[in-house]
């Protein structure tokens, strides 16, 4: 405990037993033994403010204690020691009160930083050794055991490992980490013990970057707080003139004496810095770390938000979107033989499509004679036969595209895709799409933001301005600013903070220049990007968008609370002081008055440590929302069908038509229609017992009956299909209902996946 917290008791404990001792003299019938004691417990108060005050102003600062100062003294000077005495108490125990107010605000912080390993279990050889985590090397193994803090920013070692990031994250499920994945320090270790091999040593990890921003947001003063330390200034010659009043209309000091007793700068000098700790640490229990009080008022006053776009409102890395096929020919084939070649490449690209066939349970072959054109793709052969993979001009030349290949390519560039064409012996058989794609909770998170009051949203991203303009209409940005260097985006911020507050959202290097110059920068730190959580005044520790809204209505709560508490708080201290001034509060009942103010403000501001009502309102389980999730992931699986179904009816015979569009029929009895089903009967029912407004509950069934329509409406056309032969008009009429039926499914999956997000414990 600091000197001045141990002043602050030692002070109330005076003033306590001042008071107690004067009544008990009082009872015994020595009311100058009384007196004597309410001015021993008042004296030391007096003193102790007396050098606090001086100290404030040889700082710089005229302390608003003065009027307690005032207070006491006067009473003393009055021959009213017992005022004096309750002013003392209610004084150094409004102290004390708010030790405790910031303490109980700052414990969710404190535990962050008190959780912090102190020591690893090194492997050395064959043995394992305890060493302090500061001694631990990047490159070393290290031995993590079950129920262990991770000590340090790692990857796994072992086949796999169950971590619980809630602590770090604010991810209420631990998960599942396969060998190779990176795991943040500070997780907790929630299986079988595991080998974790160091990325980045103690220092540098990403707990050891939590405990600097906590002690940041700790000692960090927000401009709001330092404004109501100024207009609580303001209350100290506004209290003489009242007192000066009471005096001039009544000729009694006493009541003078009443009115400098019921002044309470509380609410002006408690009310703000409590509120906004508060915040804080509440911001901290969901993965958002604010590095300071600050960071969080800047927050709550944001009008424009920036993004970066690849990494922040997209996933950030390739992945495969479709698989296009020659007539005839088989997607798995295709992939298959292109990810083999793929093994041997250390293209970017490289990657997805291997993890793309090994995600499908592809076997792989290992491919022999692979040379590599650098950009433009490889050959080599695999079983036997030659294959090529990579851009069309490697491929063996014709005199013009074929219909599929034009269709390849144009959905490439409707999608913004890169297109990756595969030959097999100088035939192309097919082409891979890859593309960047939207974070899943990207659109939850603009959402969360307009409803926060966020006026302007600005995309600033350094790729194609094809690409980003995709992305801005999607999400009905307000403006897409593509091709920028890290610099660009620096103006970029600059210019919009000339006409409003602005926030700069990103998570990468390139990001951090524009981080540091925006009102707030806030870092997706989750993939341990240093650069930009260094320079961002708020790093989200979860690896989640939509953290940020929340990030700014916690801002916001805890800016409205502190106002709240400012202006009830005044306003009961100035009706009073009007009491007093009119003789209807004595001295010593308007100090009770005051300490009951300071108490009702300090319990208001301490309502930013919760939610907001309605936040923590019913839910359904996280378990719940993970079983709808992976019955959703096997239906996407059944609609990729759909799509194949609907693409391969462009080329096939009638025969092979029929087969098809039965297939489809029986996928989307199977699973389209049982799915939308069971939703009605089942989750939907669940979800009207959660949510508070009801009507996107009925458009989404309103979706149901769409969809469920389309569904009859297959089954009626494959019912009239002749079984002699089939026309163009059938095939067409067909292709038509089950694409609809696949994207509308898949818009109202979406949706749904917002609100099981929404209402997930």
């Amino acid at each position: 405990m600091s000197f001045e917290r141990v002043l602050r008791w030692a002070l109330v404990t005076i003033a306590i037993a001042g008071l107690a001792g004067g009544i008990l003299a009082r009872v015994i019938g020595r009311p100058d033994l009384a007196d004597l004691a309410w001015e021993l417990g008042t004296a030391p108060v007096i003193g102790g403010l007396a050098v606090s005050i001086v100290r404030d102003f040889l700082s710089g600062r005229l302390g608003v204690d003065a009027i307690a100062l005032l207070s006491m003294s006067a009473a003393l000077a009055l021959g009213q020691p017992l005022a004096g005495a309750v002013v003392a108490l209610m004084y150094s125990g409004g102290n004390v009160l708010e030790d405790i107010a910031v303490a109980r605000a700052e414990r969710d912080l404190r535990s962050l930083v008190d959780r912090a390993p102190r020591q690893a279990h090194r492997k050395s050889g064959e043995r394992i050794e305890e060493v302090p985590v500061d001694a631990v090397l990047v490159g070393e193994q290290l031995l993590v055991r079950a129920g262990e803090i991770v000590p340090v920013d790692g990857i796994v070692g072992s086949a796999s490992a169950t971590i619980d990031e809630s602590a770090v994250t604010g991810e209420p499920i631990p998960v599942e980490k396969a060998r190779g994945s990176a795991v943040l320090s500070g997780s907790l270790n929630a299986g079988e013990t595991f080998e974790l091999t160091v990325t980045a040593p103690a220092g540098e990890s990403t707990y050891a970057g939590i405990v600097r921003m906590v002690t940041a947001a700790q000692t960090a003063k927000a401009p709001f707080v330092r404004l109501a330390d100024r207009y609580a200034l303001l209350l100290l010659p506004v209290t003489i003139a009242i007192a000066f009043v009471a005096w001039r209309i009544s000729g009694d000091l006493t009541r003078s004496l009443a009115v400098l007793v019921a002044a309470t700068p509380c609410p002006l000098i408690l009310a703000a810095p409590v509120a906004f700790i508060a915040g804080v640490a509440q911001a901290a229990r969901r993965g958002i770390l604010a590095k300071g009080s600050a960071a969080l008022e800047a927050l709550a006053r944001a009008h424009t938000v920036l993004f970066d776009k690849t990494g922040t409102l997209t996933v950030g890395g390739a992945r495969l979107l479709s698989i296009e096929v020659a007539p005839g020919g088989d997607p798995d084939e295709v992939l298959r033989l292109g990810a083999s070649l793929e093994q041997a490449s250390h293209h970017v690209l490289a990657k997805t499509v291997v993890a793309a066939a090994v995600e499908r349970g592809l076997e792989l072959k290992a491919p022999e004679q692979v040379k590599e054109a650098m950009g433009s793709g490889l050959s080599g052969m695999i079983d036997g036969r030659q294959v090529t993979a990579g851009a069309r001009q490697m491929l063996p030349s014709h005199a013009a595209l074929s219909p599929w290949e034009l269709r390849a390519i144009r959905r490439a560039s409707w999608r913004s895709a890169l297109i990756v064409f595969v030959a097999v012996d100088g035939r192309t058989i097919g082409a891979l799409l890859l593309a960047d794609e939207l974070r899943a909770d990207t659109p939850r998170a603009i959402r969360l933001l307009r409803d926060a009051g966020v006026a302007r949203m600005v995309m600033v991203t350094g790729d194609r301005a094809a690409a980003a303009q995709a992305i801005g209409a999607a999400l009905d940005l307000d403006a897409v600013l593509a091709d920028r260097v890290p610099s660009d985006k620096v103006e970029a911020v600059r210019g919009e903070q000339r006409l409003h507050p602005t926030i700069m959202v990103g998570d990468g290097i390139n990001d951090a220049p524009a981080l540091a110059v925006a009102d707030v920068g806030v870092a997706l730190g989750a993939r341990g990007a240093s650069a930009s959580s260094e320079a961002a005044d708020v790093v989200i520790l979860a690896d989640r968008l939509d953290r940020v809204g929340e990030a700014i209505i916690i801002a916001q709560r805890a800016r409205r609370i502190a106002l709240q508490s400012i202006i009830v708080g005044i306003g009961l201290s100035l009706v009073a002081m009007v009491a007093a001034t009119l003789g209807w509060l004595a001295p010593v009942p308007a100090a009770i008055a005051q300490e009951v103010i300071d108490v009702a403000v300090i319990l208001n501001a301490l309502r930013a440590l919760t939610p907001a009502l309605g936040a923590g309102g019913r839910r359904i389980t996280a378990e719940q929302g993970l079983t709808l999730r992976h019955d959703h992931q096997a239906l996407f699986r059944d609609l990729d069908r759909l799509r194949k179904i609907v693409d391969a009816l462009d080329d096939v015979t009638p025969d092979s038509a029929g087969t098809l569009i039965g297939e489809a029929q029986l996928l989307v009895q199977s699973s389209v229609v049982k799915h939308e089903r069971d939703d009605e009967d089942s989750v939907y029912p669940k979800l009207a017992e959660v949510l508070r407004e009801r009507h996107g509950l009925s458009a989404m069934s309103r979706a149901h009956r769409e969809i469920l329509h389309l569904a009859r409406l297959l089954s009626r056309i494959v019912e009239d299909m002749p079984s002699e032969k089939i026309d163009r008009y059938i095939v067409r009429d067909a292709q038509r209902v089950i694409e609809a039926i696949e994207t509308l499914v898949r818009m109202h999956t979406a949706q749904e996946e917002d609100i099981y997000e929404a209402v997930s414990a």
